[in-house]
């Protein structure tokens, strides 16, 4: 990636702060899009790229931009001609989306159409989008269990069929629970607050755990960062590659092994004793594609609605860094930066 151009959307995410020191790192030409810049009120497209902000590393170019409005992604496109593009702004917050649905399907659909159109200008750059492994299958089941999720199947629909339609070289990635040091919301980063406010002596109720048994695959981004060079570089287009660790965790054992960590008692409300079968069952890879599910059914031809998944470890990526580093490296941000979001 060395000298390519590469914009990067939410680029002061969670996800996003890890991505674009990585890729400034590996030398590629980092512009790091914000919807605002840090301490400012919201507003749109701010202008041309900038001097980098105080969030990143030397050289970084930032551009404040509202992905939101046409004209003004647009404008963004126009000024920074990116070789190739990771978008990672939106929204996904659950509760959230059900409180303001249109804010999601705004946010984390029409912002992505409004950037693939831009980028129509610039035919051999190769875009990133990353998805949620919470959408749902059309057809498949009763409807989306929240908007959330129904925003991000239709922003995978949408940037596939713009693809095709447009011959654009789109690709889409499908990460699993990411963990690690930074801002982030996740399971781990609150109970990691908990954690440290124990510690710091300050009442809070126990923190409670939904079912000590449910299962989830939890990733390190930087790991997951990694991935996404993988299938910038190498991906084949159209192609939805799933980024895991390949180790489903009970929320149990995570929350075990965070305790032990602390230097004191932590109070925890394991949850429910019995196991949940439906919770529990998250796996890390799918047991069959959509279009295998269909013809199973015999309610559609395999070719139908074939869409390639396949494993991000068919690229030669595998992950590095073990549960217990992430777990410890998440608990001694938190300790240095409190209840920073």
């Amino acid at each position: 990636m060395k000298g390519q151009r590469l914009l990067i959307t939410g680029a002061g995410g969670f996800t996003g702060r890890h991505a674009v020191d990585y890729f400034s790192a590996a030398g590629a030409e980092v512009t790091a899009v914000l919807r605002r810049r840090p301490g400012a009120a919201s507003g749109a497209c701010s202008g041309s790229a900038s001097a980098e902000s105080d969030l990143f590393p030397e050289g970084v170019k930032v551009y404040v931009c509202d992905l939101s409005d046409r004209q003004a992604v647009a404008t963004m496109i126009a000024d920074t001609a990116p070789e190739e593009v990771l978008h990672l702004a939106g929204r996904n917050s659950v509760p959230e989306s059900w409180k303001d649905p249109m804010l999601y399907m705004e946010t984390n659909v029409m912002a992505t159409l409004y950037l693939l159109e831009a980028m129509r200008s610039f035919p051999s750059s190769r875009i990133l989008v990353a998805g949620s492994r919470l959408k749902y299958r059309p057809g498949l089941a009763e409807g989306p269990p929240h908007p959330y999720s129904l925003s991000k199947t239709m922003e995978e629909l949408a940037a596939l069929a713009w693809g095709t339609l447009f011959k654009q070289p789109i690709l889409l990635a499908e990460p699993c629970n990411l963990i690690g040091p930074g801002p982030s919301t996740g399971f781990c980063s609150l109970l990691a607050r908990h954690i440290v406010r124990s510690e710091a002596g300050l009442p809070s109720p126990p923190f409670r755990l939904s079912s000590r048994y449910a299962k989830r695959d939890f990733l390190d981004v930087r790991d997951a960062v990694r991935a996404y060079e993988y299938i910038l570089q190498s991906g084949e287009l159209g192609t939805v590659y799933s980024i895991d660790s390949g180790t489903p965790r009970q929320l149990g054992e995570i929350t075990e092994q965070m305790v032990e960590r602390s230097t004191v008692k932590v109070e925890v409300d394991w949850g429910p004793e019995t196991q949940r079968p439906a919770e529990s069952a998250q796996p890390s890879a799918r047991a069959q594609l959509p279009h295998q599910q269909l013809a199973a059914d015999g309610s559609s031809h395999p070719e139908d609605l074939e869409i390639p998944e396949v494993s991000v470890t068919v690229l030669g990526w595998a992950p590095c860094i073990g549960l217990g580093q992430s777990l410890a490296d998440i608990l001694e941000y938190t300790r240095a930066n409190g209840e920073e979001r």
